[in-house]
């Protein structure tokens, strides 16, 4: 028999771990130590000193590498904004349906969370490009290279797809699939984007940051336990 959804202040998907209990809600201590990570890791890219070098000399041996160009070229192209954006739009769609359908009182909340998290990469990242400065790698034109727009796009269109998709799978190798799928995806365009040379590592690792941020605060909005009330798991 399949319960009804409780209508009167349900938000989220109905989701639990296979034993019937809730799924545990995000790790909010975790934005302190990301917030330090990504001061030092931008002070690292501004000022000429020994971790920057050290940067320089890794993003040469990623250059080295034998992955093919045109292999880093497509997956660098991931990145990119009407790659990215049209797959969360997409998820945006089908998951918002799939909560009206549902019956979820403010079906709409976590879609809308997910679009003001893409919305706000390049509300951050283009100040902080004109901030830091920095220049490109060899052949790159330039300077503003600090932080990876790029890395970050990917990281939080197809991390916020994801965040808004898990509420709604109810098997927990499936969840686990779906992210371990995401973080292989992001490496990969990361690492494309350092070896065709149009990023230093420390601008990736520093996207790496900011997005894992703008994430932690969306899973916030879509995760069930940030709701007192939500919806009963289907039986």
């Amino acid at each position: 028999m399949t319960s009804v959804p409780d209508r009167r202040s349900s938000l989220h998907a109905p989701d639990s771990q296979d034993d019937g209990r809730p799924a545990p809600g995000p790790p909010v201590w975790v934005l302190g130590p990301l917030a330090l990570l990504f001061s030092f890791l931008t002070w690292a890219a501004a000022v000429d000193g020994p971790v920057r070098r050290a940067d320089e000399r890794l993003a040469g041996e990623v250059r080295g590498s034998r992955l093919p160009s045109g292999a880093a070229e497509f997956l660098a192209d991931l990145g990119n904004l009407v790659v990215a954006v049209p797959v969360l739009l997409a998820v945006v769609v089908y998951v918002s349906w799939r909560a009206r359908r549902a019956g979820l009182q403010r079906w709409w909340v976590p879609s809308l969370a997910a679009l003001v998290a893409m919305a706000a990469v390049p509300a951050l990242v283009v100040p902080l490009k004109e901030a830091v400065g920095r220049t490109g790698p060899p052949g790159m034109a330039g300077d503003g290279y600090y932080p990876s727009g790029h890395t970050a796009t990917a990281a939080v269109a197809y991390g916020a797809a994801v965040l808004l998709l898990l509420p709604w799978l109810h098997s927990r190798y499936r969840r686990r699939e779906l992210a371990i799928g995401y973080l292989v995806l992001v490496t990969a365009v990361s690492f494309g984007l350092i070896r065709r040379g149009y990023h230093w590592p420390l601008d990736v690792a520093g996207s790496w940051c900011l997005s894992a941020m703008l994430l932690l605060g969306l899973a916030m909005v879509t995760s069930p336990s940030s709701s007192s009330d939500t919806a009963r798991q289907p039986k």
